[in-house]
């Protein structure tokens, strides 16, 4: 979401640790449907749910696979997220006449819902502890490399069986640093059409200034309909919309997928993060954001093209940044010591403990002290090319199918295969103009962090500037062509070794060198620290049984909290804005910049209520990939649409910060207020109020 990772401008007190070896207090945790609070939430709020409450929650949530998450909210296939989740499927769709990012789209009819081009949305419909299959596979390894194969092969062969026998895709998720492995099983969707969505100004007004900041006043909604064979999906799982929305000190829950979160890495970890990967990523984010901003000021059409790319790395590098100033915070490194420290004395104060897992940390120092040496290429090895991308996948594709399933790279097992083909033959447009922007100006840069003899540089340059080569690949190739893409494939490594497009020669110059990358960090640094994760998921359990929820992996968690506010710059942040507080805005900075109105706001203010609420806060512990998930009361249901993260909830990614961390949400008070009074959208209003 525009979500992200924090850092504090100032001195705070944590008011509870990392899950890492004691139970979460406060509003804590991001935790599996499995393995819920329910004790502490019912000690704190008086409120347990039901199973059935809890399966009718789960069956109306859904991921989508651009990076967010969202909710049926009506019996027809309605689905509800952000703004700026919807934003690239609205790129794709826009040209240079019809721009639906900066106007706005509604289908007034069924028949005008928009296809989107390459959006794929789950649905979660079982989860399986798998624990005791991949454990028992392991049996006999002599090194963490075999560990590491056997257990690939374990879990590819548990989600091909799944899949075979079920039909719905199958992900094994590891839980606890490898302490759990579960089997989550979804429905999978790719017909899904976008039925509205605000005018961008609506959406993210304050922009990139305002973005992980509050008071906020943003629109970030969107909605699109779910098909299957052709027709909108029926279904009885969805969210009742409450119109009246979340109120003061209400308890709400928030149902999403979290991305990732790193509160259960070791010491060690956490240095490499802090020293040596954090620094380079912010290096690369903020070179392609001066070269894509070049770009954009090539005229009206290069702003359109870039825009979106400059929105993700805007919001990514204002996250990162303040991840970084966590990772360098006395008070948050002082906390993740102490934790540490505990944990290892209460393994160390057992015998048996200490012989089984007192190593683990040890070993992941050994790996990350590896690591570090090449993390740079990770970076700095790199195009940013969408088209080399996409060339990369077919060289490796064409080569990998052809093994068995067990020894093929991540990402090309048997039940990943349907949806990286949707992802490679996606019609998406590619422009060439940004493309030779992005080789170029990354090129450039790789050039002077890795320095002209890098072999990897050899191979792409070949004696050339890099704005040669950028053109020369993007001029000569067919590969934004998606049938080209199709004929390449189904000719399989016959058709892929005789091409002589640019983008597939380079590709397949450059597969030797990836595949060393890949397999060198499996032996060195990935095997080890799985095996070690294991060891340490194994410890934790014995030290301090599940009372604790596992580091994020962007599946489905449930936060609970309060609607609440904060102290913030010596005052009180409210608990809600308000549209009085949108114009004040406006105004102030005299409709300029970021914070101009899009005419339909400027001429229909006096057809709003302006005292209804528009955003609210909560203390529900959220993370990048809640994007888009569903605010719901006790009774299940909807009354806000989670967006955003305070600036005090950038450091979430490491501890969570119960007196001022605040997720950001917007409230479906105002979604029903404009699209009622500003949009003239009545059957749209009158399908979400269906009961």
């Amino acid at each position: 979401m525009t979500m992200g990772q924090k850092a504090l401008g100032c001195t705070f007190v944590l008011v509870s640790l990392s899950a890492i070896c004691v139970p979460a207090r406060a509003d804590e945790g991001m935790w599996t449907f499995d393995n819920l609070p329910l004790k502490l939430l019912r000690q704190k709020y008086g409120f347990t749910p039901t199973q059935a409450w809890l399966d009718h929650l789960r069956l109306s949530c859904v991921r989508l696979n651009d990076g967010g998450s969202g909710s049926f909210v009506s019996p027809h296939g309605l689905l509800l997220t952000n703004h700026h989740v919807a934003r690239g499927q609205l790129q794709k769709n826009s040209t240079k006449e019809q721009d639906y990012i900066r106007d706005g789209f509604y289908a007034a009819k069924p028949e005008a819902e928009m296809k989107s081009p390459d959006l794929e949305v789950n649905v979660l419909q079982s989860m399986e502890n798998v624990t005791p299959h991949v454990t028992a596979a392991l049996q006999g390894a002599k090194t963490p490399e075999e560990e590491f194969a056997k257990r690939r092969a374990a879990i590819a062969g548990i989600e091909r069986e799944s899949l075979q026998k079920t039909r719905l895709r199958s992900d094994v998720v590891t839980l606890y640093q490898g302490g759990e492995y579960w089997l989550y099983r979804y429905k999978k969707y790719t017909d899904v059409r976008l039925v509205f969505a605000p005018e961008q100004q609506a959406a993210f007004f304050g922009g990139d200034l305002d973005n992980f900041t509050y008071p906020r006043h943003d629109l970030d909604m969107a909605l699109f309909r779910v098909y299957d064979n052709g027709k909108p999906i029926e279904t009885k799982d969805y969210l009742k919309w409450n119109p009246q929305g979340a109120k003061d000190e209400e308890l709400v829950f928030v149902a999403g997928h979290p991305g990732s979160t790193s509160r259960l890495d070791t010491l060690a970890q956490l240095e490499v993060e802090r020293d040596v990967n954090t620094p380079s990523l912010l290096k690369m984010l903020k070179h392609r954001i001066e070269v894509l901003r070049k770009y954009s000021a090539l005229g009206a059409e290069q702003a359109r093209e870039a825009g979106s790319d400059i929105f993700g790395m805007e919001n990514g590098l204002k996250s990162l940044e303040g991840r970084l100033k966590g990772l360098l915070d006395s008070n948050v490194w002082d906390t993740k010591r102490k934790e540490e420290q505990a944990f290892r004395a209460a393994v160390l104060a057992n015998a048996q403990w200490k012989a089984a897992y007192d190593g683990a940390w040890d070993e992941i120092a050994k790996a990350e002290k590896k690591h570090a040496t090449r993390l740079k290429e990770r970076w700095f090895h790199s195009t940013g090319s969408t088209l080399l991308g996409l060339a990369n996948s077919i060289v490796q594709y064409v080569a990998e199918i052809k093994k068995p399933d067990a020894l093929r790279l991540p990402g090309f097992h048997e039940a990943q295969l349907e949806s990286l083909r949707y992802r490679m033959f996606s019609p998406a447009p590619v422009y060439p103009g940004l493309e030779i922007a992005r080789i170029g100006g990354q090129l450039q840069q790789d050039v002077a962090e890795m320095g002209p003899n890098d072999p990897y540089l050899k191979i792409l340059l070949s004696g050339r500037s890099p704005q040669e080569v950028a053109e020369s690949l993007v001029k000569g190739t067919k590969l934004s062509d998606p049938e080209f893409r199709k004929k390449l494939v189904e000719g399989g490594e016959a058709a892929v070794a005789a091409s002589g497009d640019p983008m597939i020669v380079l590709a397949r110059n450059l597969d030797p060198m990836l595949r060393e990358f890949t397999k060198w960090m499996e032996d060195n640094v990935q095997s080890v620290e799985q095996r070690a994760g294991e060891q340490l998921g194994k410890a934790r359990f014995a030290a301090y049984g599940k009372d604790a929820y596992p580091d994020a992996t962007f599946t489905l968690r449930l936060s609970y909290g309060q609607v609440k506010g904060y102290p913030m710059n010596g005052t009180q942040a409210p608990s809600k804005t308000t549209f009085y507080g949108l114009y004040d805005r406006a105004q102030g900075f005299d409709f300029r910049s970021a914070w101009y109105l899009p005419s339909r706001y400027k001429e229909g203010r006096d057809k709003l209520d302006l005292a209804t609420p528009l955003d609210f806060v909560t203390t529900n512990d959220v993370v990048g990939g809640n994007s888009g998930s569903p605010v719901v009361n006790r009774a299940g249901e909807l009354v806000g649409l989670i967006f955003d993260g305070n600036i005090e909830s950038l450091v979430g990614d490491l501890v969570y910060e119960g007196e001022t961390n605040r997720s950001v949400a917007v409230h479906t008070a105002a979604m029903t207020e404009v699209l009622r009074k500003l949009y003239n959208t009545p059957a749209l209003v009158n399908e979400l109020l269906e009961r």
